[in-house]
């Protein structure tokens, strides 16, 4: 497989000059083009413009003829004030501003503060430090050490945000930088570029390994309770996944290594250089003790109280904290631009993807599908029907969304098709959950939090989710299907 190259350098206009037209010609034309396209029977005038406008949003973000904040923006508030979605004035400003009620975005925002405590501390860096002393003569080992510690959490954490943007990430943002390794920059592929993709490539794996790992799993299995009257149990689960999560874990960290290689392969002289740096910082100070209580409390509250406390609660609740006891002043929250940005960004997204449901895109979309299966065999069904599940994440920034609007009505489809029980109908589709995480910079929780951290050039998650994600389907539809067979279910 070739191995992905550097990009290219954008040259900057000065006096903030317009961008490229062909950037903002994309969007424009697929909008339009859709739009004037004859509207499919099933669907309203207002469905069908309002998926003219998302697709313009989906392409506008990739091509980003402003930033990608502005354009999830834009496509709310010109959706917003053409009613699409909702029929009345006050209906559609409530819509318009929903994402950011999302308890979702609001978590990925507790984790940038997490990451500024990190830094602002010294902890992250010491931790960092503790790591490559360690494990720092490879590279290889260090994306091997950061994929361990994100399974060894995921039992425990219903939340990949929580475990991998809110703990593992705000320690690994610490790494590069020890090794010259900046972003927003050229040297940000010496090392940065593949640690940090490597960890949210092993966190989408680990999604897909435990019902316990992400909250939509827990979701897809009431759904399926109620839907299709099926029971399945945290053991169920994991013994049905377990070769093709084994797998992938085993070889995305060596296989990415490959196709987009950090320049900084070994540094046997790391360990000793990290030591001597720990010895220069001195004893851990008392921020540092704090944040670490406080981030020992967070995993606390993740893990074990989530029966009485939701997750994003709890993580603002440490946020608070961490202001009351100065470990971030709240002028350092309210200076994150980057935190901000992500935030309206994500909100914006989830936003304009709940539309797709509201309009009866959605369900009209996954009905549309149920006649392609008719005469086919079992095996090129399950194939087509669970690849629809999967590769139409590409439309939604949330794992719930997408659960929520498609799971039932795919369930509904799938159970139609004879020579596959409903036990095995619901595990092929619920598995591809923490999977399809890997496709886009939006696709799950996590996904945003990496994508804006300098490190990881749009361009290049664009190429890497796809190659990830035909790889993650390819292996689930080769190895998963046999093994639930051969499991009798």
């Amino acid at each position: 497989m070739a191995t992905l190259k550097e990009p290219l350098p954008v040259e900057k206009t000065s006096g903030g000059g317009w961008r490229p037209v062909a950037r903002w010609a994309a969007p424009l034309a697929v909008g339009v083009a859709i739009a004037l396209a004859p509207v499919p029977e099933g669907l309203t005038p207002n469905a069908w413009r309002y998926f003219a406008l998302f697709a313009a949003a989906m392409v506008g973000i990739m091509t980003e003829p402003l930033p990608p904040a502005a354009v999830g923006l834009a496509g709310v508030a010109v959706a917003a004030a053409l009613r699409l979605v909702r029929p009345s004035t006050a209906e559609s400003a409530s819509w318009a501003l929903s994402g950011f009620a999302n308890s979702t975005v609001w978590l990925i925002f507790a984790a940038y503060m997490f990451a500024m405590g990190y830094s602002k501390t010294g902890l992250g860096k010491r931790i960092a430090l503790l790591l490559i002393r360690a494990m720092g003569k490879r590279t290889l080992g260090l994306g091997y050490a950061v994929a361990l510690a994100d399974l060894v959490l995921a039992p425990f954490m219903p939340s990949n945000t929580a475990r991998s943007a809110g703990t593992i990430y705000p320690v690994l943002r610490s790494i590069p930088e020890l090794y010259g390794s900046l972003p927003n920059d050229a040297s940000a592929r010496k090392i940065g570029s593949y640690l940090l993709y490597t960890a949210l490539a092993a966190t989408c794996i680990t999604s897909s390994m435990f019902t316990t790992s992400v909250a939509p799993n827990l979701l897809a299995v009431s759904i399926i309770s109620k839907t299709i009257n099926v029971t399945i149990s945290w053991t169920d689960w994991f013994v049905g996944f377990a070769p093709v999560g084994i797998l992938l874990f085993a070889v995305v960290p060596l296989l990415l290594y490959i196709i987009y290689p950090p320049e900084i392969k070994e540094s046997p002289d790391a360990p000793r250089w990290a030591g001597e740096q720990l010895r220069t910082m001195g004893p851990v100070t008392h921020k540092e003790w704090t944040l670490l209580v406080l981030v020992i409390a967070a995993l606390s509250l993740w893990i074990g109280g989530r029966l009485y406390i939701d997750a994003t609660l709890a993580a603002i609740l440490v946020v608070v904290l961490m202001v009351i006891s100065r470990v971030v002043s709240w002028d350092d929250v309210l200076g994150n631009a980057q935190a901000w940005n992500v935030l309206a960004w994500f909100a914006t997204l989830v936003t304009l993807a709940s539309g797709l449901a509201e309009v009866k895109f959605v369900d009209w979309l996954a009905q549309a599908l149920a006649p392609q299966f008719a005469g086919r065999s079992v095996t090129v069904s399950i194939a087509l029907l669970v690849g629809a599940f999967f590769f139409i994440h590409y439309l939604f920034a949330s794992l719930t969304a997408h659960t929520s609007a498609l799971l039932p009505v795919f369930l509904g489809v799938a159970v139609q098709i004879p020579g596959v029980s409903p036990m095995a109908w619901a595990l092929l589709l619920s598995y591809t959950l923490g999977l399809m995480g890997i496709l886009t910079p939006y696709a799950t929780g996590p996904s945003p939090i990496y994508y804006g951290s300098g490190y990881i050039p749009g361009k290049d998650f664009w190429i890497l989710g796809l190659i990830l994600g035909v790889l993650f389907f390819a292996v689930y539809i080769t190895i998963g299907v046999p093994w639930l067979r051969w499991l009798g279910i």
